[in-house]
This record gives C-alpha cells, structure tokens and sequence, in this order.
C-alpha cells in the first residue's frame, strides 16, 4: 500500500459510543398500542389519560479523538463486540392474551406541531404499523376530563397497553395514573452510559450485553425508582453532573415496564423521547410485548450490496489489486455474519482497461476472482438510457456489454441490471423496458426515485412490464465520496450514522435493503468496507436480527410476497420533481396533461358535457382511443398498467407552448375506488367536474343502455329484479345490482374525492340544469375553471325538439346533436321500483344534502324533491 496515495483512517470503535446533545423545541405527547381505532365511540372522553409531556433532544454519537488508533493506513471496521461468539434467542412475544381485531395504534399529541408525534408517526410508518393521530382538545377531551378508572377498565377489557413517555415538572400519565402506587421519579437529569437489562421480557428486536458509552441526548431526563414487584427497568443509565463525571454509582431505570399486577394494566414507560437510538429499537419491542405478538417485526433482514460502475472511474481513483483482494477478505468475513452475502458488481464494459497500469491489473483481478461475485450489466458506456430516442440504439449498446461478459465469462443470468443515474426506470422510460427484457431478460431492478428520493421511509416498489422495481436504499457512498476524510459532514458523521444513526435505521426499518455503491468506494481507503463491515457488527451487538443476502431475483420476489399491495404502481408526474425531470426523456411534455377531468357518473349528461367544453377555444380535448372512443379510462382499468406513455399519447404535445388546456371525460372515474388516489398523484392541480341527476333516474337509463347494448342478464332479467337481488341471488345478478346501485351513492364516491382534492377543485354540476339550461349550468363552470374568453353559449346551442335536448348550432338553423344511443326514449319505470330506490337512496341523498350544504354549493331541485315527503 506504500506510495500509493491512499488515505488511512482510524477504526470505529466498540459497540458504544459518546454522544453531544443538541437542543430542539419541547413537545407533548402519548401512544396507545389499541385494539380499536374508533376508541371515542366505547370510552368517550378518556383516552388523554395516556397524554404525556416530553422534552427530548437530538442524539449525535462522536469517537472521542484520544481513542484514535491507525493501522495500516486504512480504517478498520467496527471492533468484534462480545455478543458476537454467542447468539441470544428473540423472545416470542406471541401469547393467548390476543386484541380482540388486528392490532392499530393510536397516537395522542397535544399539538400537531409535536416534533415526538412525528418521530413516533413517521417510526410506524417506516415499519409499515397502522396508526392514527388524535390531537387533545380537538377531537379528544382535555387532560383535566380524564378517567383512570373508565381507562383502566377499557384497557383490561380489550387486551390493550400504553406506551408512555415522561416528561419533568408536570402532572403527566406517569404521575397521574401512577399516582399512590410504590414509584419514585426523578426529572431533569443527564444521563450516560446507557444498557439494557437482559431478563426484560419486553426485550426482542434489541440485544441487551453492551453498554452505550457516553452521554445521552437531552439535559431533561426521567427517571424511575420503584420497590415493587409490578414494575421491572428495561434500559438503565448513570447520572453524570456537568462535567461529565459520575454522581451516582446506582444505575437508573429510564425504561420501565408496568407489568400490570396492581391494577390490571401493562404498560411500558420512557424517560426520554425517541431521539436515543436505543430507544426507537425499544419503542417497536414494546409495541410487538403489548400487542401479544400482533405487531412484532419480522427478525429477517436481507442485505444486497451493489457494487455501479464497474471498470467505471477516472484515473487514479479505480481498484488496485491489492483493493480486490481487500473486496474478498471483507466478502468473506461479511459471510461468516451475513448468510449468503456476497457483492453484487454492476459493468460498463465500454471502460475496461482506461485507468493506470496499476489500475488495470484491478481489472484483471476482478475477472480473475469473477466467480466469488454475482454480477449484473450496467450499460456499455454509462449513458443515461433516457438520452435514447428508441429501443434499438438501447439494444446495440447492450449487446456491446453482453458480448464483453460471453469473452470474459461473466454471468449474464442474473436477471437484475441498475441504470446509470436512476435514469428510464422511474420515471419510466419504455424503450429501457423493452430492450432490458429483450437483451438481458431483465426481471428486477432498483431505485431510489419512486415515488420521489425523500423521505426514505416512503420508498416503494412496484412492477412494470414484467419488471419488478425494488425501492434501493442510501448508505451515504456515493461517486464524490472516495475517502473518509471527504465523506459529507467528516468522520463523525458517518459513525454517527453506522451506530444506531440512518443507516443502522434503514436496516432495522426495511426487511430487504439493497444498497448502491460505487467502484471507486473500494478503492482509495476503501471506505465502502469499513461502513458496511462496522453497520454489520453493530447489527449484531445490539439486535437479534437474523441478517441474509440472497441474489436479485430472489429479493424480488420475497419483497413483493412481503408487499403485494405494493405490485401496481401510482404514477407521479415527473414535472413536479426536478429530479425526475433531469432523468425523463426531453420528448416528453408533462404540461400536456389535463388540468380538467370530468369523472361522470354514467348516464348523467357527461357525453353532452364533453361536447359543450370541446367548443369553448380554451378548452382542447383528449385525442379518441380507438376502443373506448372519446373515453380513456386510463386511470380506472387495466390502461392505467400501460404507462404514462401511454397515456401521453393522448394529448397533443403542441399544448406544452400554449395557452389552451387539455381535458379529459371518463365516466366511469365517478365511482372507481382506485381512481381519485390515482389522479390526484399525477393530476394534483386538476380541477374535478362531477355530474349528478336524480339517482333513481340514472340507476334506470344504466340499466336500459346497457339492455340496449345486448348485456345477457340485463336482457334476461328485469330492472325490478336486479336492484332487489339479495345476497343469496347468482352472481352475475349481483353482481350487475352492484354496478347498476352502487354509483348513486353519490356522498360516498364525493367524500373520496374529496380526500385527495380540496373542496374549490371539485366543481359538482346539476345535470337536470345541464340538460335544461346548458347555457346558464356553462356560465357557472367557466367561472370555475377561470376560462378566457367567456363563450355565450346561447349562440352555440339549441334545443333539438326531435331529440328532446340541445345540440350544437353548425351554421345557419342547423344542428349537431349527439348519436342515435343519446336521448332515447324508455318506458316509463315501474312504480314498485321507484318506490324501492326512493327507499333504498334516502340515506344517501340526505348524505349528499349534508355535503352540498357543507361545501356551500346550492342543493339542486332533484335532490329536494326526492328528500321530501311527496
């Protein structure tokens, strides 16, 4: 290693390490681990009983500089803690004391600013745990209304426990509801040298045997002293005075655990919030003890290393031999740690052979050794597949690398490539799909862009084309960080992130990790060994976490078992993150998306409505698909998997310079469960036309066009038979009941819409007004979609009396009315069936009524007479 320029840096040290606090605000709050979400409904005004005030402080961990020592110019890994020659057995927190439903958590924070409320929110989401937040005062009493004993009885009762967190100086949960039993606090201290007690039978994720040397975060700790059996710590510290030395010999409990024997109630009580790290491992081991079982984290955590930019690198910072040899002694010693590991090396084949001559013998020595690596193709040049116009071009520079991988017995059935700079895989970019599946048979990939970068903990996947897109995680390494002494933020920084800090979190939060890194990240001082050698042995000081590797493929597939809500994909548009932006290709124009969507329902006038907005000059409507015609039903059916490609190609790209704005009519998007969540990911701005008529009416017109259109049961079958199918009928029949019922129930399908869009996006229109006075229902939606110029549409329209509607004027007295299968005439319908639908959608128009006058819209005559008494 001498006069090869390489940077020496010292080893991270024991399991332990100190710790400099840093302030940040004070805020309230509780946990309750709880069998029922909706708890107000059975203990009304109670629940703030479990409100508690918490002061906590940000937690660095540092390497004090006198405990520095180097050895052989390249830091060494995390030393071997004493855990390791032993493995500890997790406890099963599973018991016959089950909740009474599926396990949910119920969040209680005095103010919606609580900086603890989301540390604990965003803690639960990263493990994918149900949750919900209540604030105090709002939707839940004050604290002074509480009771313990409506509490305690309603804890008894459904199996529920309490998660506390104490704060000094105040009447909290832990004094309140503690209050006269055997238990001392003390407040207000600091703390160091933290360890955990390894009889707790709270104890699973973590790993008690190691001591967590030096100060803690905060000068605000809680402390608790009991002399009764009840109570048992779970984490201990000793008191330090302002210098730093210790006060008191005798540790002090500053996790407890009620085990409940004095009044029936288990509960878990910190005194500090969430900014320890140990804490947040204690925080999901008290969920998964309280909970039964129902809430415990898997113990399996999967681990795969990519190794971009293979042969990739400018010159003098590429591998040396001696750097490959350094890649298989850390392989190996990984192994003995992570069941099956091995790295995962990713080539640009383009680059053999352009470093030093030192360099290239590191090539060498990787092609020698190619079989202790897994390996997956790049691209041949490291171009963004972005940056090419079609599949071809993207086949032949794949071809190159698969070619160079036949000559040099590279695998090349790994299934798995990664391209350069997340480019083409999300955003997607389908000539990348299509030739990855072509060349390579690519199955698998990864990134780190879906939905967006940050934050880390709403990383998904999803699968496209055969694809499966797994979310990839950061482990700080990146192309400019070749040495520690340039490493974002210093040494300290990075050590702070390997113990207990982000990336120990990542691999505690995630069941499978995979990770990026650069070849040039293994040379230099190699500093992608020591971070991943020291997170694993920190790993195993203070965690019973069973750590794996296994190849891409495989990943893949366990992930989707593991997240199969997971599989269909919700796209995003990528002009609203500038990050996608730089990686889409420059022939796509995301402004050419709608900015108007009329969701319908069927048969309400939504066709007319298309017609009437194509005439305004501002307006310009989607381009027809050929099987659905002006509808693309793109975000309700199977055309949503097709892509956003696919749906681009509907809208002109000469709207990207224009004034005018696209709109599009899908009528079946009014009652589809999937589609508000959908369009409001990819259409955020967009304003929202609903159309609604009496439901009775459009429940029959439904039934009579689709009769009209040949649908079997519809023909085989009655009207009045079909809306009164009970449960026990075929399932065709009811199926056909649901479809003909269900999208009447206009409140509901409102009130989802109304989750993803504000209240002054959605425009709701009276389609007996639109059918009645087009002109005057026009005047009211082009001011609320703020058009330019203001259409008189009485000089566009006129009524039809053979068609019984208004129609387009085309020149002089003529007009242009919709086909033959608008404005039919039916029978009339039966009484007995008007009768049932007056019944069965009274809930459901008053429902409405609700809402319209909510939202300050008028309530249209329709649904006034069929709310009266007549």
């Amino acid at each position: 290693m001498a006069g090869d320029g390489r940077g020496a840096r010292a080893p991270l040290l024991e399991c332990g390490g100190h710790a400099q606090p840093h302030k940040a605000p004070a805020a309230r709050c509780c946990l309750w681990l709880a069998s029922h979400i909706n708890v107000r409904k059975c203990v009304a005004g109670v629940m703030l009983l479990s409100v508690l005030t918490i002061f906590f402080y940000t937690y660095y961990v540092t390497v004090p500089l006198t405990s520095l020592v180097w050895r052989d110019r390249v830091p060494r890994p995390l030393s071997q803690c004493s855990l390791l020659a032993s493995d500890q057995h997790a406890r099963d927190h599973t018991s016959d004391a089950r909740l009474r439903i599926d396990a949910k958590v119920l969040v209680i924070v005095e103010s919606a600013y609580s900086r603890l409320g989301r540390d604990i929110a965003e803690l639960l989401v990263a493990n994918r745990i149900r949750y919900k937040v209540e604030v105090a005062g709002k939707s839940l009493p004050v604290l002074t209304t509480l009771d313990k004993e409506l509490l305690d009885k309603y804890c008894r009762e459904y199996s529920v426990g309490v998660v506390g967190f104490a704060t000094p100086g105040e009447e909290t949960l832990v004094g309140a509801q503690l209050k006269g039993f055997p238990l001392f606090m003390h407040t207000n201290l600091r703390l160091k040298d933290a360890t955990l007690n390894s009889a707790s039978p709270v104890l699973r994720l973590s790993r008690a045997g190691e001591t967590a040397w030096g100060a803690l975060p905060g000068e605000h700790w809680t402390v608790f002293r009991a002399n009764s059996t009840t109570y048992e710590p779970v984490a201990w510290a000793m008191r330090q005075n302002e210098y730093g030395s210790s006060e008191d010999r005798v540790p002090l409990a500053t996790v407890i655990q009620d085990h409940g024997r004095l009044d029936g109630v288990q509960r878990v009580l910190f005194g500090s919030g969430l900014q320890f790290w140990l804490h947040r491992l204690l925080f999901l081991d008290a969920l998964s003890y309280l909970s039964h079982g129902q809430l415990s984290l898997s113990l399996d955590r999967w681990i795969l290393v990519d190794i971009d930019d293979i042969f990739v690198g400018e010159r003098g910072t590429r591998l040396h031999e001696e750097d490959v040899s350094a890649l298989l002694a850390s392989q190996a010693a990984l192994q003995r740690l992570v069941s099956g590991f091995r790295f995962n090396l990713g080539f640009s084949a383009k680059y053999y052979h352009h470093g030093t001559p030192l360099e290239n013998r590191g090539d060498d020595a990787l092609l020698r050794h190619r079989e202790h690596f897994t390996w997956f193709c790049h691209m041949w040049n490291h171009q963004q597949p972005h940056l090419y116009s079609n599949v071809s071009q993207l086949e032949a520079e794949m071809m190159l690398n698969k070619q160079f991988a036949i000559e040099h017995g590279i695998p090349t059935n790994s299934c798995y490539s990664v391209s350069p700079h997340h480019s083409g895989v999300y955003p997607v970019h389908e000539p990348l799909y299509e030739a990855w599946r072509k060349v390579w048979d690519v199955r698998v990939t990864s990134t780190e862009e879906y939905p967006h970068l940050r934050p880390a903990r709403l990383r998904r996947g999803f699968r496209h084309r055969g694809v499966m897109v797994l979310p990839r995680q950061t482990c700080g390494l990146f192309t400019h960080t070749l040495l520690l002494e340039r490493y974002p933020g210093g040494r300290q920084r990075l050590d702070r992130s390997i113990q207990g800090g982000e990336l120990f979190q990542t691999v505690i939060n995630n069941p499978i990790n995979i990770f990026m890194t650069h070849m040039s990240n293994y040379g230099n001082d190699r500093l992608a060994l020591y971070t991943f050698e020291s997170v694993v042995k920190f790993l195993r000081c203070w965690t019973n976490v069973r750590l794996a590797s296994a190849p891409p493929l495989a990943l893949a597939n366990k992930y989707f078992q593991l997240r199969p809500d997971e599989l269909n994909p919700l796209w995003g548009n990528p002009c609203d993150d500038p990050r996608h932006r730089r990686i889409w290709s420059k022939s796509k124009w995301c402004e050419t998306l709608p900015r108007v969507l009329v969701i319908g329902p069927q048969k309400t006038g939504s066709t007319a409505l298309y017609t009437f907005l194509s005439m305004h000059p501002a307006l310009v409507a989607n381009l027809p698909s050929p099987t659905t015609y002006e509808e693309l039903q793109f975000f309700n059916n199977n055309n949503y998997l097709k892509g956003l490609d696919w749906y681009l190609n509907f809208f002109p790209a000469s709207l990207g310079n224009s004034t005018q704005m696209s709109f599009e009519k899908s009528a079946t998007y009014f009652d589809g469960e999937l589609v508000p969540r959908r369009a409001h990911a990819l259409l955020p701005t967009a304003k929202i036309i609903a159309i609604l008529i009496s439901p009775s009416k459009r429940a029959y017109s439904w039934y009579q066009h689709i009769r009209s259109h040949g649908d079997p049961v519809a023909k085989n079958y009655t009207f009045h038979t079909i809306i009164t199918a009970n449960d026990s009928a075929p399932k065709m029949l009811k199926d056909l009941r649901n479809r003909c019922l269900n999208p009447g129930k206009y409140s509901h399908h409102l009130e989802r819409w109304l989750a993803e869009y504000s209240a002054h996006q959605l425009h709701v229109l009276d389609g007996s007004l639109l059918r009645a006075e087009p002109a005057a229902a026009m005047n009211a939606l082009q001011k609320f979609l703020k058009l330019t110029p203001h259409v008189d549409y009485n000089k566009l329209l006129k009524y039809d009396p053979k068609k019984g509607f208004f129609c387009q004027v085309t020149s002089g007295e003529k007009t242009k009315c919709l086909g033959k299968s608008k404005g039919r005439i039916y029978p009339p319908m039966e009484e007995r069936s008007a009768k049932f639908l007056k019944r069965y959608y009274t809930p459901h128009n008053a429902a409405l009524s609700k809402l319209l006058v909510r939202l300050g819209r008028p309530v249209p005559q329709w649904l006034k007479d069929e709310l009266s008494n007549g």
